[in-house]
C-alpha cells in the first residue's frame, strides 16, 4: 500500500481508504459479523483511513463501524466522520446540533477524539450558516481536543471554490470528480495546494456508475452518461478485466490526489480493491475506456442550493 501526506494535517494516509458508509445496510442489506471483518481485513490490508457518518443508514453505520473499532488499537487507524446531515432532507448545521453530534459520534465509535470533522453536504444550505454556525464550532471542537481536523465535503467543486479561500480549513471530500469519466477535480488542485488542504477523493466508480450491474435508479446522472459509463464497463468484461480494477487504480495512481475512499461491506472485496493498488495498470485498456467515456467527460449533475450549480 502507498502512502501520501493529507495537506497540512501531515497524516500520512493511504493511497486507499474505507468508506463505511456500507456497513449501514445503505447499497444492500448487510450482515454485521460480515461487516466488522470487513474493517478488520480493511486494516490487515494496509487502509489507515476510515471515513464514517451518523447519516449513513441514520447511525447504524457508526455503530457497526464503532463494533468493530472496538477490537483494534487507536494507533492502527485515522477515523473521520461527519455532522450537518442526518437524513435524505435533514440537515441541521447549527453550532450547538454539531457539538452534540460529535458527542454522540464519539460514543457510538469508541473513541474519545477524531482525526477529522467534516461538515457533510454543505452545498444545501446558505453560504452564511456555515460561516456564522459550523464553522466556529468546529474551531471549538478543536480547541477542546475533540477533533485534531476539519472539514467539509459535498458534490459541487464550486462549493470549495467558496470556501476554502475564506474559511479555515483543514480537509474536504470530494466525490464523483476524479474517476475514469470525471476528473473535474483537477482544476480545484491548484487551490487545494495552495492552502495545503487534505483533499480525500470520494466514489471511484462513480456512485455505481462504472459497472455491469446497471446503474441504481436513485442515481442522479443522466441517461447519456449512464448509459456511456454501462458500454465502458461491458467493454472490459469483454476484454476480461473488471472496470472497478481499472477504476480504483486510475483514481490512486495520481500522486496529488493522496487518497481515495472506496466502500464495501465484503471482506473480500476490500482486500482485492487494496490489492489493486499496488498491480500495474493496464494502459492500453485504459486508453480505451478513456475514449468510450471522451463524449460524457466531466458531466455532472446538480447538488444543493442554486447557487452552486450554475454551469
Amino acid at each position: 500500500m502507498k502512502y501520501r501526506k493529507l495537506g497540512k494535517t501531515g497524516l500520512e494516509v493511504s493511497a486507499l481508504s474505507f468508506g463505511a458508509s456500507s456497513l449501514g445496510s445503505v447499497f444492500r442489506e448487510t450482515d454485521d459479523g460480515e461487516s466488522i471483518r470487513t474493517v478488520h481485513a480493511a486494516l490487515d490490508a494496509g487502509i489507515n483511513l476510515i471515513d464514517v457518518s451518523p447519516y449513513y443508514g441514520l447511525k447504524k453505520a457508526e455503530t457497526v463501524l464503532g463494533n468493530a473499532l472496538k477490537q483494534v488499537s487507536r494507533d492502527r487507524y485515522y477515523l473521520s466522520t461527519k455532522a450537518g446531515r442526518y437524513g435524505a432532507d435533514e440537515f441541521d448545521f447549527r453550532s450547538g446540533t454539531i457539538i452534540a453530534s460529535v458527542e454522540e459520534s464519539l460514543r457510538r465509535l469508541h473513541t474519545d477524539y477524531l482525526d477529522i470533522l467534516f461538515l457533510h453536504d454543505i452545498e444545501f444550505v446558505e453560504p452564511a450558516l456555515i460561516y456564522e454556525e459550523a464553522i466556529p464550532a468546529l474551531k471549538r471542537l478543536k480547541e477542546e481536543g475533540k477533533i485534531r481536523h476539519t472539514g467539509i465535503c459535498g458534490l459541487p467543486l464550486s462549493l470549495f471554490e467558496e470556501f476554502l479561500p475564506h474559511a479555515e480549513i483543514d480537509a474536504i471530500i470530494s466525490y464523483c470528480h476524479y474517476s475514469l469519466n470525471d476528473t473535474s477535480l483537477e482544476s480545484l488542485l491548484p487551490l487545494i495546494e495552495e492552502k495545503k488542504i487534505g483533499l480525500v477523493n470520494a466514489s471511484p466508480l462513480s456512485m455505481g456508475l462504472l459497472g455491469t450491474r446497471g446503474t441504481p435508479d436513485w442515481h442522479p446522472a443522466s441517461r447519456e452518461v449512464k448509459e456511456a459509463c454501462r458500454q465502458a464497463a461491458e467493454y472490459c468484461e469483454a476484454q476480461g478485466e473488471d472496470i472497478a480494477r481499472l477504476a480504483v487504480q486510475f483514481s490512486t495512481m495520481n500522486e496529488r490526489i493522496p487518497t481515495t475512499l472506496v466502500s464495501t461491506a465484503n471482506p473480500s472485496n476490500i482486500a482485492k480493491n487494496a490489492m489493486w493498488v499496488d498491480e500495474p495498470i493496464n494502459a492500453q485498456l485504459l486508453e480505451e475506456v478513456r475514449e468510450i467515456l471522451k463524449p460524457i467527460l466531466n458531466q455532472t449533475w446538480d447538488s444543493g442550493i442554486p447557487l452552486y450549480n450554475k454551469r
